[in-house]
């Protein structure tokens, strides 16, 4: 049996197909070696109902190579890269120096650093590091010690008027950080051996890229060229900003109306309001943040309420305009068609969705077919119509989250230069939004649950933390687990209140490796913490039976 063991992972050794010019003679002694092994094996020795499966595998690693280097031919020699990589977001310079570590000889282009982006201007790091996440979270903490200074007063600080913020002191420190992180990125590219440009790319050809007027050849071509804010059509829009110039406005503005209902929405009004803004927050939808867990949306909502942010749900904006005094007035119609204004705006800020960054890419012409929001249509293993042409993060408009961008960049690589087709594994997705409160979520929230799992139980608690209860604030905090009553299975966990996204972080292992409730039962909580109230849920709020409320 040792014998056989021995044999079985001797022929199941992964086989390397990436051939570059540079590599071609190390491909060979490395093919003439295995196929002495392999003989050496005397595989005719062994059972053929062992033989069966061996094979069956062997031809699917076979098919797979082959369907990934088809359309590239087998000179690899002829090109200038065996990937060129559009944009140097976080996808596409994860996907680059993975592949370059492979082995692989890879370009990445990228348009010159600008905090506020256009069809001029990125910068390497991309949405999330220059305009999105990173300088938002950063905006987050500034705003956070306004609460800070306020709920001391309840453990004893004298009270007295919170110190003056500097907005442009915090911009400078912005920047300063960003400026950083673009050349961290910058540098890691250059660790990993990834040639880097500077321009803007577009592909003409299934094998060429340009990059300002240059032309290059590459064996595969990588589209991670992100995503941009969208504006509505409506009249006045051009007085609004969007998110990117919410990040570089010159001063902190007293009143503010966000249009908008999604999580970009949210983020910016709670900011808004913690600087001490008066806020008001207009969308079309019943509650903020649709696609969220309903009951965690219900919830939001109150909370929003109590940190003051005024809420005009069911409502659409129809015109921006500007009065004599330089204030911006936002006209609503409400669900029952009756227009109201809010007038004496500092800023209107447009958080609309995103749409993906595909126009002028030449992608079309290639033949790459595109989906009806201007989004790249890819395969399970994120290629395009064409084969030699990937793509990956907002631009193909599955799931807009950095860490997703990172996995699909990381899968693309292995598919590209290792042979091996590679599937992002979307299950068990965490995320978080960063308003106040802060909600954050894995897994199936209870509609989502209920389409493929007619039995649900469903844990849930509110209570107000203890920090809270000697602070004075009003604010309390929401727990759900949502649970496959078959199975004892938990399907997903949501989270409002303090440090949800650091806490759902961890509970996201677990449920991605299939966790039941008996063994979260089980679990030994951290006391005093608001986390280990997830440990000790024990009743069930609500169920379902047969789809139904049981």
């Amino acid at each position: 049996m040792l014998q056989i063991h021995s044999s079985l992972s001797a022929l199941r050794r992964p086989v390397v197909p990436f051939t570059s010019a540079a590599c071609g003679v190390a491909s060979a002694r490395r093919k003439a070696h295995q196929a002495a092994a392999i003989h050496a094996i005397r595989v005719p020795q062994l059972p053929s109902a062992l033989l069966t499966p061996i094979r069956s595998a062997t031809q699917q690693k076979r098919a797979a190579r082959s369907l990934v280097t088809a359309a590239a031919g087998s000179d690899a020699a002829q090109y200038d890269f065996d990937l060129f990589t559009i944009g140097a977001g976080s996808g596409g310079v994860r996907g680059s120096r993975f592949a370059s570590s492979y082995g692989a000889k890879v370009a990445v282009c990228e348009m010159p650093f600008e905090f506020i982006s256009s069809d001029a201007a990125g910068g390497v790091g991309g949405t999330c590091v220059l305009r999105g996440c990173v300088p938002k979270k950063l905006m987050v903490y500034a705003s956070e010690y306004a609460d800070l200074f306020r709920d001391s007063v309840g453990f004893g600080w004298e009270e007295r008027p919170a110190p003056p913020h500097s907005w442009s002191s915090f911009i400078e420190a912005k920047r300063k950080e960003l400026n950083r992180l673009n050349g961290a990125y910058k540098n890691t590219l250059n660790n990993a051996k990834v040639t880097l440009m500077e321009g803007r790319g577009r592909v003409v050809g299934p094998h060429e890229v340009e990059v300002d007027g240059k032309r290059f050849t590459a064996r595969n071509i990588l589209l991670a060229v992100g995503g941009k804010a969208q504006k509505l059509d409506i009249p006045g829009a051009e007085l609004c900003i969007t998110s990117d110039e919410a990040l570089e406005l010159p001063t902190a503005p007293k009143k503010v109306t966000v249009l908008g209902g999604g999580y970009i929405a949210v983020e910016f009004s709670s900011i808004f309001r913690r600087f001490g803004a008066e806020v008001h927050t207009v969308f079309r939808q019943p509650l903020p943040l649709r696609g969220f867990d309903e009951e965690c949306r219900k919830f939001m909502s109150e909370q929003y309420a109590q940190t003051g942010l005024q809420l005009h749900k069911e409502c659409n904006p129809v015109e921006v305009k500007r009065g004599a005094d330089g204030k911006l007035t936002v006209v609503v119609r409400d669900k029952d068609g009756g227009l109201s204004e809010v007038s004496g705006n500092d800023t209107v800020l447009m958080a609309t969705g995103r749409t993906p960054r595909t126009g002028n890419l030449g992608l079309e012409q290639v033949g790459v077919k595109m989906g009806p929001k201007g989004q790249v249509v890819v395969d399970d293993f994120c290629r395009t119509s064409v084969p030699s042409i990937w793509a990956v993060g907002d631009v193909i408009d599955r799931i807009q989250l950095t860490p997703v961008a990172l996995m699909e960049g990381m899968a693309v690589a292995k598919s590209v230069v290792k042979g091996e087709l590679t599937k992002p594994d979307y299950t068990a997705v965490p995320s978080a939004v960063f308003s106040n409160p802060e909600l954050a979520t894995v897994g199936l929230s209870e509609e989502q649950a209920l389409k493929s799992h007619p039995n649900l139980d469903l844990f849930t608690t509110s209570f107000r933390p203890m920090r809270n209860t000697v602070s004075g604030s009003p604010l309390r905090t929401f727990m759900k687990l949502v649970v496959d009553a078959d199975t004892d299975r938990v399907l997903g966990a949501h989270m409002v209140g303090d440090h949800a996204a650091e806490i759902m972080q961890g509970f996201a292992v677990a449920i991605k490796a299939g966790v039941t409730k008996a063994v979260v039962d089980s679990t030994v909580g951290i006391h005093p913490s608001a986390a280990e109230e997830f440990v000790t849920m024990r009743t069930v709020s609500r169920k379902f039976r047969n789809g139904v409320p049981a």
